[in-house]
């Protein structure tokens, strides 16, 4: 794994306006930035992110018929009370996954270790699935790339296939975002590509436009009964709105699944390593409330936490971080090395919720900047990756995303 400098093409902004990417600039940095991009061998991109990322996604399909079954992990989870049943029965149905993203630390040498899962409202799907693929056929045209360099990116591919897997032709499918987003109808538009490109109907309509019918039904802003709905707005979010009391009784199908919420949820951390410890793409993590109890003497309930925590104590007196279970572009996260805080995000929307702490894994430095590696997976396959960087040991949200080429 290496950074390459490289030179821009001279007129992706361009390109990237005509295609509708808009937020290839954000808040007057740079997002997309292609002045590098990062290379990898075949075997890397094989043996230590795809193959680790197919074999993590199948540990948390297990994780969640642990945690559905029990509402003591509901209830660290905080999912709630009122919409557990909602969870579990949607778990017991087999009701269909789409897509996730691992975030993945790893420099090279790995294994690559699993910071968390955006397995609900994962976003850069369409810079990992279509730009950064038009990045690499135009520098391969112009002779900036090999012609036998290729990139680790069936991720639309995969899509199309998902939705063709799973839904009959001419199925009307809507897709829903929290209006007036650029990045967010990015992702929701790639998802209706997909969905089109199968052979199915795929109507937009904006999250605040979406009704109730007089029978129950969701409807569309055009009065359209809604069958099947992928909708870019967090399980958490939505199972404390007013419409949640809805969702069971309006025939509705969701995309992503109700029990997608335990996965999306950092909760889910601390239970993976409670069931696969030791795990080489696991780090240790526990319930922030049980490692208090420790560090008071007061022990762990049941044995296998308690245990668990002892053989970790080291590598977490070393460094950990803090993580509410329920946060986005790493806000409320805080990292702690020898006992001491050491880096506080800056942006605290989610400090009322319970904390898991997760041992510190320092993200590599190339140049800099410090890549996170985003592993999809499609139905239950890792199909691709995109990369984000950033000069903060937290990933936040004015991170770049960077292209990859593989290269043997």
């Amino acid at each position: 794994m290496q950074k390459i400098t490289l030179p821009e093409r001279p007129s992706w902004r361009d390109k990237a306006a005509e295609l509708g990417f808009t937020f290839a600039d954000m808040h007057g940095e740079p997002y997309w930035d292609e002045s590098s991009a990062y290379q990898f061998s075949l075997r890397q991109i094989e043996d230590d992110l795809e193959d680790p990322a197919t074999e993590l996604h199948g540990l948390c399909r297990e994780a969640v018929d642990h945690i559905v079954q029990s509402q003591e992990l509901m209830e660290r989870l905080a999912i709630p009370e009122a919409h557990r049943d909602l969870i579990a029965d949607s778990w017991r149905r087999n009701e269909p996954e789409i897509y996730g993203r691992f975030d993945l630390v790893y420099d090279g040498r790995g294994p690559a270790k699993l910071l968390e899962y955006n397995a609900d409202t994962p976003t850069s799907l369409y810079e990992s699935a279509s730009f950064q693929w038009s990045w690499l056929e135009d520098q391969i045209a112009a002779g900036v790339l090999q012609d036998d360099d290729d990139q680790f990116n069936g991720i639309h591919e995969a899509l199309v296939e998902r939705f063709r897997t799973l839904f009959p032709p001419d199925t009307d499918l809507h897709f829903t975002a929290i209006g007036g987003n650029p990045e967010d109808y990015a992702t929701v538009e790639c998802m209706g590509w997909a969905a089109r490109e199968a052979g199915l109907g795929a109507h937009y309509c904006d999250l605040e436009k979406i009704g109730i019918s007089p029978d129950g039904q969701f409807v569309d802003d055009q009065s359209r009964v809604i069958g099947t709905l992928f909708k870019l707005y967090p399980w958490e979010d939505l199972l404390r709105d007013d419409y949640a009391r809805h969702i069971a009784g309006s025939g509705a199908m969701f995309l992503e699944p109700a029990w997608k919420a335990v996965l999306s949820n950092k909760g889910l951390l601390p239970v993976l390593w409670q069931m696969f410890e030791g795990h080489p793409n696991l780090l240790p993590a526990f319930f922030e409330a049980d490692v208090a109890q420790a560090l008071a003497g007061q022990g762990l309930a049941p044995n296998a936490v308690r245990g668990a925590f002892t053989r970790a104590e080291k590598q977490l007196a070393a460094g950990y971080v803090s993580k509410p279970v329920f946060s986005r572009e790493g806000a409320s996260i805080d990292i702690f090395e020898h006992g001491q805080q050491t880096d506080r995000a800056m942006i605290r929307d989610y400090d009322a919720h319970p904390r898991i702490i997760q041992a510190y894994q320092p993200l590599p430095v190339f140049d800099t900047f410090r890549p996170v590696i985003g592993a999809w997976v499609v139905g239950r396959d890792c199909v691709g990756i995109g990369i984000r960087e950033d000069r903060a040991r937290i990933t936040q949200d004015l991170s770049r995303f960077k292209p990859h080429f593989i290269r043997d």
